[in-house]
């Protein structure tokens, strides 16, 4: 890249690499000037936008946007990178009819991995899941190579779970992790849970004597405090957060890391986190906080007196700087069966540093307990203002669950709360791996899915996970 600053393919691949290695802002700060690039084609524009999409940065992406559905790509990769755009904006008829276009335009028998993942996707999304699982067999068929086959599989264990086939689902869920780690590992050198970023920030909790000297540093926040919503990833916090984001008052944000890079500026000052932040001084918290707000406002337009709904799973484990930035900040945890949590996991397509946690049911299982055993460990110290949500009290008894949302929020319900499908849709773009899920209405048939793959929990997972569920009064019934 340095060599050809303003070559557009040669500035796609560096962002696409630094994406597929996790380093997510830096990939989208490569493609922040991308109309000035030299060699735009119609493939590398539709390349373009759909990583500044998946990447949180949607608003970069609207003039690619523009440019393709005024002169659409109907041919080639470029016309199947359109589709999945398409697909991803929630605009799956014109997605069909791309796709169509593309069949009239190359009738060769044998489509390529691609346009058969891409067919299978819209079979999916049509609850055609029979033509899903055969196009994404068809595309496994063409793909050798073990460290690029878990896009494939992926999709097709979700394909087999809900055509009922678990035991299929099983394998080809085990099959994706297997390939996803051994590409991890040729792209980055890790493979483990042990090397992720959870198990880096719960590494050392807060000391009691540092924690005392907080109140004394100046800790009354600029701008008023976001609404946090956490908790271990498939709990049904993207639920939870077009829900929030229906009411008028409230705006969320793509799940974005400004927390944690509000981690790297309190150690780029040569401060310990989370054991010395009670040496931030008034103006450092002001400061970080400020570079907080900057890169809000850069994602989302919060309208006079609209608040903001800050919703990522893993800031559970950011639990400290939540704190010393935002002590009166209102935290979410969402809860789920931690069983039906694990698989979900298990059976979800989760990019970089979240993919290093599910080896299999019992890493996974490591992982969660060692998120929460953190959470509950801090939390008597740090007394933050939480209210524990759980999944199941929120899609069998969703009114009820709103009232005591809204109490807690101190916010009059409102009634667009109840229809979050319907305000899904008017989204546009949802980034996270529920973006399909939450436009159905709300439903609990997910509710015991985990019953399914029951003989798949060792005993080590199950011993793991038994501490939570009688703590949130679950079974293992």
């Amino acid at each position: 890249m340095a060599l050809a600053p303003r070559d557009a393919r040669i500035r796609w691949t560096y962002a696409q690499c630094c994406s597929d290695i996790g380093h997510r802002q830096e990939a989208v700060t490569a493609l922040e000037d991308w109309e000035k690039l030299e060699g735009l084609s119609a493939e590398l524009t539709v390349s373009i936008a759909l990583l500044l999409i998946t990447s949180g940065a949607a608003y970069l992406a609207q003039p690619a946007v523009q440019r393709l559905m005024a002169n659409p790509p109907t041919s080639g990769p470029a016309g199947v990178g359109f589709a999945l755009l398409l697909e991803r904006l929630h605009r799956v008829d014109e997605a069909r009819l791309v796709m169509e276009q593309l069949a009239l335009n190359d009738e060769s028998p044998s489509a390529n991995p691609e346009r058969l993942a891409m067919s299978a996707l819209l079979a999916d999304r049509d609850g055609r899941h029979a033509d899903a699982h055969r196009l994404l067999s068809a595309a496994l068929a063409q793909q050798g190579e073990t460290a690029h086959r878990y896009n494939l599989l992926y999709p097709l264990a979700a394909a087999c779970d809900a055509l009922g086939s678990y035991e299929e689902a099983y394998s080809a869920a085990l099959e994706a992790h297997r390939s996803q780690l051994a590409f991890l590992e040729r792209a980055t050198g890790r493979a483990s849970e042990q090397q992720s970023q959870l198990w880096a920030l719960t590494a050392r909790g807060c000391d009691p004597a540092d924690v005392a000297r907080w109140d004394s540093a100046g800790t009354t926040p600029r701008g008023g405090s976001p609404i946090f919503i956490v908790g271990f990833p498939r709990s049904g916090t993207t639920l939870l957060e077009q829900t929030l984001d229906a009411h008028p008052q409230l705006q969320s944000m793509d799940e974005q890391p400004f927390l944690l890079r509000a981690v790297a500026r309190v150690t780029d000052r040569g401060i310990a986190y989370p054991s010395e932040l009670g040496r931030l001084s008034g103006d450092d918290l002001d400061a970080i906080r400020c570079h907080y707000w900057d890169a809000v406002r850069k994602r989302v337009a919060l309208a006079p007196q609209q608040r903001l709904v800050d919703k990522n799973p893993m800031h559970m484990v950011l639990l400290p700087v939540i704190r010393r930035l935002f002590p009166d900040a209102p935290i979410i945890l969402v809860i789920r069966h931690p069983c039906d949590t694990v698989l979900s996991c298990f059976l979800q397509h989760f990019p970089s540093d979240l993919a290093l946690l599910g080896r299999d049911l019992t890493a996974l299982a490591r992982s969660y307990s060692r998120a929460f055993g953190f959470w509950y460990a801090q939390w008597p110290l740090l007394e933050p203002r939480t209210h524990e949500l759980k999944y199941e009290h929120l899609t069998t008894n969703f009114a009820a669950a709103l009232d005591e949302l809204c109490a807690f929020l101190q916010l009059p319900r409102h009634e667009a709360m109840l229809t979050p499908h319907q305000h899904a849709r008017s989204k546009g773009f949802i980034s996270t791996p529920s973006y399909a899920q939450v436009l159905e209405p709300v439903s609990d048939r997910a509710v015991g899915r985990w019953k399914h793959y029951q003989h798949h929990f060792s005993s080590e997972a199950l011993t793991l996970l038994t501490p939570w569920i009688e703590r949130w009064g679950y079974s293992l019934g």
